[in-house]
């Protein structure tokens, strides 16, 4: 295995159930027209990433209210892209661009200061002490976050996890170039404005997890 390839090991699945017909349609037809080339980037137009993006709810939600926004979702599961390509037809959505691949391979292909926000919502915690070093918030995404938004530019996490909102915070305050926005406990409690409730977060509330929401600012 190279060395890239062991940098970018992906941990989670590929794959679940056996996709449905359309769902598979859409993976063959669709999903070419959409996914993300960075030759057709306009950096006149507003951008922001949501990494992880699962069944696609929230990425769906937020294209839908802000047509005049791009939007790129990353998410190797190929379920979840399956979801959201169904959104993204029967809703006619044209400001969504798809990555189908681990995020951290999209880095490299954007340039520097071309986001104003990043998402990542309910990314897996790998609770074992020997699977920490997987939590994607670490110092090089971190210096890859800083690089890729602009002054300015926010950063939303959310998690139901608080050893992993804790790491967050020790990891986002180690990086530095960043300022934590909450001034109360209120406000990493409150959904980000504009929020939707994804079925995750849902079956955390039904099992008595807390989610929390922290956003930070790009100095």
């Amino acid at each position: 295995m190279s060395e890239r390839d062991r940098r970018f090991q992906l941990y989670g699945r590929r794959k679940g159930k056996a996709l449905r017909p359309h769902q598979a349609r859409l993976i063959a037809e669709l999903l070419p027209q959409v996914t993300f080339d960075p030759a057709r980037l306009d950096r006149a137009r507003p951008l922001r990433l949501e990494i992880g993006f699962g069944g696609g709810e929230h990425l769906a939600h937020q294209a839908a209210l802000n047509p005049d926004i791009a939007f790129i979702g990353a998410e190797p599961f190929v379920n979840g892209v399956a979801k959201l390509l169904a959104v993204i037809e029967a809703e006619k959505l044209g400001n969504i661009s798809i990555h189908p691949d681990d995020a951290r391979a999209l880095f490299g292909l954007l340039p520097d200061r071309s986001l104003e926000r990043i998402y990542l919502l309910y990314p897996d915690p790998w609770p074992k002490a020997r699977h920490l070093r997987r939590r994607l918030v670490s110092p090089e995404t971190l210096r890859q976050f800083h690089r890729l938004l602009k002054p300015g530019g926010l950063f939303l996490f959310a998690s139901d996890i608080a050893h992993y909102v804790q790491w967050t915070l020790f990891e986002m305050r180690k990086a530095g170039g960043f300022t934590w926005l909450a001034e109360s406990a209120d406000d990493w409690r409150k959904p980000f404005p504009d929020w939707i409730e994804t079925r995750y977060e849902a079956k955390a509330k039904r099992e008595g997890r807390v989610p929390c929401y922290l956003t930070f600012r790009r100095d």
